[in-house]
């Protein structure tokens, strides 16, 4: 759990993203998840799912695994930007440890970028993900019919595509999903730049492109979390989709907010403030993968 002195300098930081608060942020947390054993005891590094250069895989294990439950982590970035490792940064690795540590192998992913890559090839790629992992993750101490997904913000409105089935592809082996500050409907923000990039200029195919309908007839149990100091377009997709559930017949998702965090410290925080999330987070997989 963070110590007293950094959770209450995190309350202190922007929650806005700009680069000198992506800076603060790993400023704050980088050193802490470093103090720790943050990596996992083996990481297979940049296996390829497709023929992409983007299309690169990396599998958290330990040498006794053996079917465990697969973790699977899509990255953020606005739809333009993010890798599953930063460079000089514990960040996306500490996810495979605090994964390792929980008896679970972890994938983390990185994925075809806008705007050359536009919707719906997010989705496309977390199935060909998936079908990767269906193959080969047996081989590195993995259960592959027990899949949670794990998207965050961008990363979190690929998986939510490919559970809403805009891949084009069947489902299988996925147990639940986590959308964590997740972008559902492109129509209430289509005044982002980065969004258009990905989902393009014609409004009019915002309804078909947006995943709402999809996630409410998804029967997979769900995870959705937004940070307390959480960018409000978040929010606001957040409470669009709890709304469009609770309308409709679905069973009610597992909806949290992750107090005291930001878009950012949310997901940089796995590992170190375990009450905030990390504790729910292992009961929610733990629970949806028996």
């Amino acid at each position: 759990m963070l110590v007293d002195e950094s959770l209450s300098a995190l309350r202190q930081l922007d929650w806005r993203i700009t680069p000198e608060t992506t800076t603060a942020h790993h400023a704050l947390l980088a050193p802490l998840l470093g103090m720790k054993e943050y990596l996992a005891p083996v990481v297979h590094r940049d296996l390829p799912y497709g023929a992409d250069a983007r299309q690169r895989l990396d599998v958290h294990t330990a040498p006794d695994a053996a079917d465990r439950p697969v973790l699977v982590f899509v990255h953020g970035g606005g739809f333009v930007a993010g890798d599953k490792t930063l460079p000089g940064s514990p960040f996306y690795d500490h996810i495979g440890g605090w994964a390792s540590r929980h008896q679970l192998v972890a994938v983390t992913m990185t994925y075809r970028l806008a705007p050359e890559h536009r919707w719906p090839a997010g989705a496309q790629d977390v199935a060909d993900a998936v079908a990767w992992i269906h193959e080969h993750i047996a081989e590195h101490g993995g259960d592959p019919d027990r899949i949670v997904l794990m998207g965050h913000s961008a990363g979190g409105a690929h998986v939510a595509g490919y559970l809403a089935g805009q891949a084009g592809t069947p489902m299988t082996g996925v147990a639940s999903a986590v959308l964590m500050s997740a972008f559902f409907d492109p129509a209430p923000v289509q005044d982002q730049p980065t969004i258009r990039a990905y989902f393009g200029d014609d409004s009019d195919r915002y309804r078909l492109q947006s995943t709402v309908t999809g996630l409410v007839e998804c029967e997979l149990p769900l995870l959705i979390a937004t940070a307390e100091r959480d960018l409000p377009a978040c929010h606001r997709q957040a409470t669009t989709l709890l709304d469009a559930m609770l309308t409709g017949e679905r069973t009610h998702p597992l909806f949290m907010t992750i107090p005291d965090h930001t878009h950012l410290s949310e997901i940089y925080s796995l590992g170190l403030d375990e009450e905030a999330f990390g504790g729910i987070l292992a009961r929610f997989v733990g629970r949806t993968c028996r």
